[in-house]
């Protein structure tokens, strides 16, 4: 298996030297207000498959696991996960950063991150077969949640087995839906493995919840999270901001964290990765603007049961007079 899978491609907008910082993209989807009520991802485990991590990051080092690296970087070490692309990184911060060493937060704080390095160098392109691996290594980890922020153009089938049994062992899994969009609705791009349906495929939208011109479109995405000017953190104690469905996906993947904790929580049980998933798509707000293979269901808002609750009880009220 010779084809290679790379990065889904994104846009550094500017490295920072220093972040103090709830960024504006984890307001947005209102996981402040999930976390008052005491749910920051506590022993939920995420796997990051990307470029790796700096696990030495303050804002990071405290949430992670484990790692493994599937790559030939290092002379293919398998502990070594040093990330030379910074992509990794950044996407671990928005799912899990933790600013009791100052810094920022991601949005599950608590959450465990095992670190998963299937793409290599600092363009960070790798092989079907070290992401496949990495997919059944992180399964047979254990873990919850599966966050890839990566893509290719070709259905190998192989990924897509490997996807299937993470489903099947109750894996959440979320990638970045790409972008490769043209800004034409009637037009479809895929990428994979964000086009099969037994994933969760996250679109991106700006900071003031416009449609990113170059989110991709097909009827495979399930929702849209920030993805423009995404602040997070960067390999050497830095952070910086980026844009992309790759900062996108983060978003849904720390969400799934915080939800999964709720949730089972409340119904005082475990519950299944299509339970978690109606959860997750329970806190969406409509885009009517914008068509579902753009948008999904809609955008990540963490309170929208309570906002949407809200609103039917004034228009009943409205209806009365």
């Amino acid at each position: 298996m010779q084809k290679v899978m790379r990065l889904v491609p994104y846009v550094m907008n500017k490295a920072l030297p220093e972040a103090n910082e709830t960024p504006e993209g984890i307001r947005l989807i209102k996981a402040p207000e999930i976390w008052a009520k005491g749910f920051k991802g506590k022993d939920i485990k995420v796997a990051v498959l990307d470029t790796g991590c700096d696990i030495t990051h303050p804002d990071l080092k405290d949430q992670i696991i484990g790692t493994k690296n599937f790559t030939d970087d290092d002379e293919g070490a398998p502990e070594l996960v040093n990330d030379y692309n910074g992509h990794g990184t950044h996407v671990a911060g928005t799912i899990a950063a933790n600013d009791k060493n100052g810094g920022i937060s991601g949005v599950a704080p608590e959450a465990g991150l095992l670190i998963v390095k299937v793409l290599s160098g600092e363009n960070g392109s790798g092989a079907y077969e070290w992401i496949i691996n990495g997919i059944n290594y992180a399964v047979d980890q254990k873990v919850d949640i599966i966050s890839m922020s990566l893509g290719g153009p070709e259905d190998v089938p192989e990924l897509h087995e490997a996807i299937t049994r993470a489903v099947q062992n109750g894996v959440l899994v979320v990638c970045a839906a790409g972008n490769e969009g043209d800004g034409d609705t009637a037009t479809e791009e895929f990428s994979y493995p964000a086009a099969y349906n037994e994933v969760i495929a996250v679109g991106s939208v700006t900071l003031t919840r416009d449609s990113s011109e170059f989110s991709n479109v097909n009827k495979e995405i399930d929702l849209v999270a920030p993805g423009e000017k995404i602040i997070s953190t960067l390999p050497g104690e830095k952070y910086g901001e980026l844009t992309g469905t790759s900062m996108a996906a983060p978003h849904a993947s720390g969400s799934l964290a915080i939800i999964k904790q709720m949730e089972e929580s409340l119904f005082d049980r475990d519950l299944s990765e299509p339970e978690v998933y109606g959860q997750l798509i329970r806190r969406t707000l409509p885009l009517d603007e914008y068509p579902k293979t753009l948008v999904g269901n809609g955008i990540l808002y963490l309170t929208a049961p309570e906002v949407l609750a809200e609103k039917a009880s004034n228009e009943k009220i409205l209806s009365a007079y």
